[in-house]
C-alpha cells in the first residue's frame, strides 16, 4: 500500500483507504474517491496530480493524494 502520489502515471489502482480528518474524507468523497474505486494518474504538474476517477479527470493536489492510499 502506497500514497496515490507516488503511483505511475497510467496504471489503474485500487483504493484501499483514504486518510485524514472527517472533512478531508468527505471532500474526497465527494470528487469521487471511495474505497474500493478505480484511479489512476493521468498527470503530476509541480506537485499536484490530474488523475481519473469514475470516467472523470480531477486535479488534486500532492497534501490530498497522499492521504488517498492505493
Amino acid at each position: 500500500m502506497m500514497p496515490l502520489i507516488y503511483a505511475e502515471a497510467g496504471q489503474p489502482q485500487i483504493i484501499k483507504r483514504i486518510g485524514g480528518d472527517p472533512e478531508t474524507k468527505k471532500h474526497l468523497q465527494d470528487l469521487g474517491f471511495n474505497v474500493g474505486g478505480e484511479v489512476s494518474v493521468v498527470s503530476m504538474l509541480g506537485g499536484n496530480l490530474i488523475v481519473k476517477v469514475k470516467e472523470s479527470r480531477v486535479a488534486v493536489s500532492g497534501e490530498l493524494a497522499g492521504k488517498i492510499m492505493v
